[in-house]
């Protein structure tokens, strides 16, 4: 159990690096896509940018910006985000462990009682609440990363109200909005990025069954599927399909989030009066604003950014665990 956790950790610090080096910019343009700035920034004196897709990020940001703009809360990713990894696969791996313990009992219970046609449902369930929990558990250090990440990659220019760094934006949302500040997101987070895990998780787990079933029947071997090592080209094909259908279902959700963190620091940086800053609040729920999004928008506002958001979370996904089976491997091995 402990060289399995050691090889669980190790690979996993390693897949959050190597994934975040090369998918941040994509980051850093789903957000500014999603964060619908002419109307969190209605207070500010500048025009803001509406942009038209992601390659136009990508282009106007690094051509006013440089590759820093590209970048912005990249250092609060790699500090709070490496071991936010970590934390997030080992208790994964940990829940669905426990959890599969307790459906095997109650498959051999309902074996005896004379029902039988509830694997399937099972093993959803057991990888659905598997994500789901270790999401809750990870958004304990994701929260803060998020919230200072984001409000790095929506800001522009060298306005006064811009933050200097992840560090002094972390500091700066401490001392204005106290701990509640950097929390807030938390059920909205987890309410985003809790079923996008829980989804990723079943159609990831689903499809390394299909490989392993597929495998055995070419070899035509009669062997435990678990023990079947899968191919480095197809976990990165189940990776890449599972983290583009679970970013693309939840898109809405990830929008909402967004635009409620970054509400929260237009109006902790904003100098009006308080009366003035009511009017501001756009927004009181996930809920409230995927309903007005929808009433005033449409459809297509709710999946704004989701193509930023597919092309960013399928290869960050895919670096992540494709790195992370083959890192757990060969750290098992040693």
């Amino acid at each position: 159990m402990a060289d399995s956790l050691i090889s669980n950790a190790l690979g996993s610090a390693a897949a959050g690096i190597v994934s975040r080096i090369f998918t941040h910019p994509l980051d850093t343009a789903k957000a500014r896509l999603q964060a619908n700035y002419n109307q969190l920034d209605s207070s500010s004196t500048s025009k803001v940018p509406r942009y038209r897709g992601t390659v136009d990020v990508l282009v106007r940001t690094f051509r006013t910006e440089g590759l820093a703009g590209l970048y912005r809360g990249f250092g609060a990713v790699i500090v709070g985000g490496t071991p936010g990894t970590v934390a997030y696969l080992c208790s994964y791996d940990i829940f669905k462990n426990e959890l599969t313990k307790i459906h095997s009992s109650l498959s051999r219970n309902n074996k005896v009682a004379g029902d039988s046609n509830r694997g399937g449902d099972g093993e959803f369930m057991v990888h659905f609440a598997s994500g789901m929990l270790a999401e809750a558990v990870v958004c304990v250090v994701y929260v803060p990363v998020d919230v200072v990440k984001e409000r790095m990659q929506v800001q522009h220019g060298q306005s006064r109200s811009n933050y200097q760094g992840s560090w002094d934006a972390f500091k700066t949302i401490m001392r204005t909005e106290g701990l509640s500040g950097i929390y807030r997101g938390y059920a909205a987070t987890l309410g985003s990025f809790g079923p996008y895990s829980a989804f990723y998780f079943v159609f990831y787990e689903r499809l390394k069954t299909l490989a392993r079933e597929n495998i055995a029947k070419q070899k035509q071997e009669i062997s435990f599927l678990d023990d079947i090592e899968i191919p480095f080209s197809r976990i990165v094909a189940c990776s890449a399909s599972a983290g583009a259908l679970a970013s693309w279902i939840t898109s809405p959700l990830d929008m909402a989030k967004l635009r409620l963190q970054v509400q929260r620091g237009s109006l902790a940086n904003s100098t009006a009066a308080v009366g003035r800053q009511k009017n501001q609040v756009l927004y009181t729920s996930v809920l409230d604003c995927l309903r007005k999004v929808y009433r005033e928008q449409g459809v297509s506002a709710l999946f704004r950014g989701s193509g930023a958001r597919v092309i960013h979370s399928a290869p960050a996904t895919t670096m992540t665990m494709t790195c992370y089976e083959m890192f757990k491997t060969y750290w098992a091995k040693i």
